[in-house]
């Protein structure tokens, strides 16, 4: 069985996207043997009200029947917009959404914010977790409409240091942190309070690259598969598991990489 947790439908202003709706995902999951993929809506990121996308997605859901239920739905959530706790009230009565995603970046806040504090508290009172990008596409091919990833730190991505803060500042919340794409390295008194943190990472970063050493230093509960489609493709997420030798991981732990961690961790 195969849970990707990190995929998406909707549109991406500076890039055409193939299969980014619903059923069209759908035939792709079938072409790679995907059961089941956590969504989230791209337009969330650019709108100026998030549930607006979030509205959408669940509409289009509803309109897949059956086929519906291969998705697990997450919220894009802006918490510096004003009515975000009802919007996130609705989400999870209303739409059934089972998770939250932010995207400081693109929505110009801290990540030590007090408003994404109050809302990590909060999905952690109904533990939904919170999910976490390095990037949405690399910076060296952004466009020059696309955010200044230089706005919050010297280098133009983020990197592990950077959204630990939010971990450090909830450490009882379910964190999903994904397409980790630089480094993973904290100071010794930070990286013992990220093993015991509740975080889930996804395999299409390019730093998973190593995933055989990150599960004998990481542990091999703490990674899952994940695209980051269509922005990103099925295959590499997958290969990344599937060429791990037996001496990085028996075929127990590959299964609970293709699903075991991500249901566990989601509560499925």
């Amino acid at each position: 069985m195969l849970i990707d947790i990190n995929a998406y439908v909707g549109h991406w202003p500076f890039m055409q996207l193939k299969y980014n709706n619903c059923a069209a995902l759908v035939e792709r999951m079938n072409k790679f043997g995907v059961d089941t993929s956590v969504i989230s809506n791209l337009n969330g990121i650019f709108y100026k009200n998030t549930q607006s996308a979030n509205q959408e997605l669940h509409a289009e859901l509803k309109a897949l029947g059956p086929r519906g239920k291969r998705f697990i739905p997450f919220a894009v959530i802006n918490p510096t917009y004003a009515g975000w706790q009802h919007d996130l009230e609705a989400c999870v009565k209303k739409f059934g959404m089972k998770g939250i995603r932010v995207y400081p970046k693109y929505h110009d806040y801290a990540i030590s914010d007090p408003a994404l504090i109050e809302l990590v508290k909060r999905a952690r009172d109904l533990d939904l977790p919170v999910a976490f990008n390095y990037k949405m596409v690399d910076s060296r091919q952004r466009s020059w409409m696309d955010i200044d990833y230089v706005a919050y730190t010297p280098k133009p991505e983020w990197t592990l240091k950077n959204i630990f803060p939010i971990i450090k500042e909830v450490p009882d919340a379910k964190y999903m942190i994904l397409n980790v794409t630089n480094s993973m390295q904290l100071d010794a008194a930070d990286a013992a309070l990220f093993r015991k943190a509740q975080v889930l990472m996804d395999t299409s970063g390019r730093s998973i690259n190593e995933l055989g050493t990150l599960l004998k230093t990481e542990g091999t509960s703490r990674f899952a598969f994940g695209t980051h489609a269509p922005i990103l493709d099925y295959l590499t997420g997958m290969l990344r598991i599937e060429s791990l030798r037996p001496t990085e991981a028996d075929a127990t732990v590959k299964e609970r990489l293709r699903s075991g961690n991500a249901k566990k961790f989601l509560g499925l």
